[in-house]
């Protein structure tokens, strides 16, 4: 592994609180009932599928448009992004704040909500392939041709700052926390949140589909890998392959990867609606799904937030 490869850390994560300031939906915490949740555990559920472009990923976006104007390296062409639809959404609707063109590249697979969002928003759509992989080569073929700025879904230290402020609000509304658990993708989430969170010696549980679990395979390689998708969630955490930076991060003693499987996080989901009348896309589940399975099992009184962290989704597969 590359000893050159970005690690943010919380400073970098406090940079983008600053810069982000004010622009973004500060989450809100609230306390889990019992029900659905381990009685000897203490859970906050942190609710940022509320969150501008209905995810966390709004925060990175902005903050990694926002940095380049203030750097004076934003090009004309605005920005070029490939994702499966939450990173493209976030990226769209900071081009619109922050007043940029963005063109986003989404394989055709990408869930017919999420493409009318983007084309909401203002976006430039380009549908590309099947896969995310697709949609990224097209979109770096076309940041060669235009000059646009490439951005990335996961893998950019600004990305991933931006995420963590989730985080860094998060303690500040429970300053007293023992655990925080996150769905992970590509580990833009989980790297930020790690960067928030280690300092102060709060353990992240990243969690995963069991097929669709690209964090869990670079802790078994021992460096990222690329694995294959298959999940109910594949349309928000189907990265075939997680970043260097979170793979870093997850192996600090204070990370813990666990598996869900599919029936896990659509059983979760479900439990979500029921309890609150909260409903969340599949991978916003998926932490959830950890805890409610008994695939992590927390200790007497632990003191855990459960990071919901999006909510583009489409109501009619509340039972799929």
């Amino acid at each position: 592994m590359s000893t050159s490869t970005p690690v943010i850390t919380e400073t970098d994560v406090k940079a983008a609180a600053d810069r982000i300031a004010g622009r973004v939906r500060r989450v809100a915490v609230t306390r889990a009932d019992p029900g659905i949740v381990p009685a000897a555990a203490e859970v906050w559920l942190a609710c940022e599928f509320m969150q501008h472009a209905g995810s966390f990923k709004a925060r990175g976006a902005l903050n990694h448009a926002l940095h380049h104007l203030e750097n004076g390296t934003m090009p004309r062409e605005g920005v070029a992004i490939a994702s499966g639809g939450n990173a493209a959404i976030a990226a769209a609707w900071a081009g619109r704040a922050a007043g940029i063109k963005v063109t986003v590249f989404v394989p055709e697979t990408a869930p017919t909500v999420k493409v009318a969002k983007l084309r909401a928003l203002g976006a430039d759509v380009r549908l590309e392939g099947t896969a995310y992989a697709h949609a990224l080569e097209a979109s770096i073929k076309h940041a060669e041709a235009t000059g646009a700025l490439l951005s990335h879904a996961y893998d950019n230290p600004l990305i991933a700052a931006g995420a963590g402020t989730c985080a860094a609000e998060i303690r500040e509304q429970a300053p007293d926390l023992d655990t925080v658990m996150v769905a992970v993708g590509g580990g833009g989430l989980f790297a930020g949140t790690a960067a928030a969170m280690f300092p102060h010696n709060v353990r992240v549980v990243a969690v995963e589909p069991e097929n669709c679990r690209a964090l869990n395979a670079a802790l078994e390689a021992g460096g990222p890998t690329d694995v294959d998708v298959h999940s109910v969630a594949a349309d928000s955490l189907g990265a075939r392959r997680v970043s260097e930076t979170a793979h870093r991060l997850a192996t600090n003693p204070l990370a813990t990867s666990v598996l869900v499987t599919d029936e896990q996080i659509t059983a979760a989901r479900a439990a979500l609606w029921e309890d609150r009348r909260v409903l969340v896309e599949h991978g916003a589940a998926a932490a959830l799904a950890a805890l409610v399975s008994g695939r992590y099992s927390p200790g007497e009184g632990e003191r855990i937030a459960v990071v919901l962290c999006g909510a583009n989704t489409d109501p009619s597969d509340l039972t799929h």
